[in-house]
């Protein structure tokens, strides 16, 4: 086993928590008799890899992180007529009682394998699992044992072949091409009807714990899916080359809403890299905010390393030039990637966003620790601030606060809210 991967009792408990295949087939079972039940197999294809090159205790570390991916997204997309089991070494099953029509159970598989597809952090090392999904309908009286049976056979499908990463297990294919095409027209008429909802992620003061600001993001409710979050969101957008678009649909409703907002108070807008691709970027984001009303030095534009890779001189002149009108420009996901150093010596930047999986462990490991006081020192050598996202419990905050960190944002305080909500933090 590799040096620092640790495998908790509480970890341990997330797995056995979820139970295995004779809760899954009793779950089945149950639900077979009762009435309608649709199913996935989810599998992690590189395990065994990563049990080789970080030994048992960081294979399980993963699935772990993946089991509660899983259990989160179930929990918000599907509810309390659905169950999550282990069913072998790296698949899950995800089971729902709920009458969904085959095309939104497979939307559901996708975004739930972009879900597990994040990077996932394993020793200080950036790890992506892509996984493969088994999907069926139940029939009419169908045990559970058939249903795992023909779950288990798609999945032996998908293994030999090469590019697919959904498959129905009868052997069908739904014609995902209509239904792509379908929710990149649908995303056009949400966008002109306003139907994409704004939310707020809160920040807070690191060392008053007051309200500090809010990270706006997005989620579309959409008649026939349901409630599409941004990340799935915007991958149809990408589909249709419509992310510049949503992005200045996001960003002129969320200042509009933000100028009611005291003063003291910043709002922060994410920035994609189509967002540079289409040409004057400084130029819109002047406009919407002169038609909103919206003060530019109460706005804090969050851009990635990913999102300067296409032209990072023009994306640095266009940052610039909005930095002269007060405008703050945050570094987002600092620590992961290459985190290339020529962007804090180019870039006008005031603060650095430490991504979450930087954040995660700092109250138990002292090695993440050191690296976060390092990080903190760097930034106060540039007079920048820092902003730790992820934030879940009342330790983390505390060594957040004992060495300096700025602001922080995360479940500890509040997940993404309204705009009414936001603003009855302001009260």
């Amino acid at each position: 086993m590799r040096e620092g991967v640790v495998f908790t009792a509480e970890d341990r408990d997330v797995l056995t928590g979820l139970g295995g295949i004779a809760t899954a087939r009793a779950w089945l079972d149950a639900a077979g008799t009762s009435g309608f039940v649709q199913a996935m197999l989810v599998s992690l294809q590189r395990l065994q890899a990563v049990n080789l090159a970080y030994g048992k205790a960081g294979g399980d570390r993963v699935l772990v992180e993946v089991a509660r991916r899983i259990s989160d997204f179930v929990e918000g997309q599907l509810g309390p007529q659905s169950v999550v089991a282990r069913t072998a070494g790296g698949e899950f099953l995800v089971a729902s009682r709920q009458a969904l029509s085959r095309e939104r159970w497979q939307f559901l598989a996708e975004a739930l394998g972009r879900t597990v597809a994040r990077p996932l952090a394993v020793d200080g090392e950036r790890l992506t699992l892509a996984p493969r999904t088994a999907l069926l309908r139940g029939l009419p009286g169908e045990p559970g044992a058939a249903l795992l049976d023909r779950l288990d056979q798609a999945a032996e499908a998908l293994q030999r072949g090469r590019g697919r990463r959904v498959l129905w297990a009868d052997g069908s294919h739904s014609a995902r091409g209509r239904s792509a095409a379908k929710l990149e027209g649908d995303l056009l008429g949400a966008l002109h009807r306003d139907e994409i909802a704004i939310l707020f992620q809160p920040q807070f003061d690191v060392a008053t714990g007051e309200l500090a600001g809010g990270e706006a993001l997005a989620r579309w409710d959409h008649p026939s899916y349901g409630l599409i979050g941004a990340e799935t969101l915007f991958a149809v957008a990408d589909r249709g080359d419509h992310v510049s678009q949503l992005s200045r649909h996001i960003a002129r409703r969320a200042l509009a809403m933000g100028s009611a907002w005291p003063a003291n108070l910043r709002l922060s807008l994410n920035v994609t890299a189509e967002d540079f691709a289409v040409g004057d970027f400084a130029g819109t984001i002047q406009r919407v905010v002169a038609d909103t009303g919206f003060p530019p030095t109460a706005l804090t534009l969050e851009i990635t390393e990913q999102t300067l890779i296409s032209d990072f001189e023009a994306c640095a002149a266009a940052l610039r030039e909005l930095a002269a009108d007060g405008v703050h420009v945050a570094l987002d996901d600092f620590g992961t990637g290459f985190s290339n150093f020529r962007a804090l010596k180019a870039l006008p930047l005031d603060a650095l966003k430490l991504d979450r999986s930087l954040v995660k462990d700092i109250a138990h490991d002292p090695r993440d620790r050191v690296i976060l006081r390092a990080m903190i020192a760097m930034s106060r050598a540039l007079d920048l601030k820092v902003i730790a996202e992820g934030v879940e419990d009342e330790a983390q905050l505390a060594v957040l606060r004992e060495e300096g960190a700025d602001i922080f944002q995360g479940f500890l305080r509040s997940g993404p809210i309204t705009p009414g909500e936001f603003l009855g933090l302001t009260a």
